[in-house]
């Protein structure tokens, strides 16, 4: 059973870690760069914040000029995926 679980954090981990991968590119490994020269730094936003950016991207309701691009990033995303990723975002 622990294996099982200590897999499921490994993974679960993994999974977080690709996530702001692909966001890195844009953002800085780091959030410490604006997207494509463009957006704004995220790093020290809160994590309420980062959720509502990207819920809001995913709905069409938040952005300006890179909200095409971050709706195309978004929208795969689930609330729990958000909330995580928004969670990793945060402590950068």
């Amino acid at each position: 059973m622990k294996k099982i679980v200590l897999g499921s954090l490994i993974a679960a981990a993994s999974l977080m870690a690709a996530t702001y991968t692909s966001c890195a590119g844009c953002h800085g490994q780091n959030a410490e760069k604006r997207a494509l020269g463009k957006s704004q730094i995220i790093q020290g936003w809160s994590a309420d914040k980062i959720i509502s950016a990207l819920k809001g991207y995913k709905d069409g309701t938040y952005g300006g000029p890179m909200k095409g691009v971050m709706k195309g990033q978004v929208v795969r995303l689930s609330d729990a995926d958000i909330k995580a990723l928004a969670a990793t975002i945060s402590k950068l």
